[in-house]
């Protein structure tokens, strides 16, 4: 697997702009199969970044019902990257 398939898109939303904001903390979706230390060599590789320590959270998709119709959005995985002091990101600025 290529390192630079593994991170799919980051997570631009209110709780994820707080913890970069406050805790220095970027949140990306990546691939299910991926672990800890393929997100921390993804991310060091491709964005420049040092990193101190990855969560890993598997998502699990929301059950959606419409009318009689009942289906299941896919489940998907997040990693929580902490950066380490000093380090600046600024792909998501502007």
């Amino acid at each position: 697997m290529d390192l630079h398939d593994l991170i799919i898109r980051p997570l631009l939303t209110e709780k994820s702009t707080k913890l970069r904001e406050t805790r220095n903390q970027i949140c990306f979706e990546v691939r299910r199969d991926a672990n800890r230390t393929q997100v921390k060599q993804a991310i060091e590789a491709t964005l420049n970044l040092k990193v101190a320590k990855v969560n890993i959270i598997n998502v699990e998709g929301k059950r959606k019902r419409t009318g009689k119709l009942a289906g299941k959005r896919s489940d998907w995985k997040k990693a929580i990257v902490s950066l380490k002091a000093g380090e600046k990101t600024t792909i998501f600025e502007g």
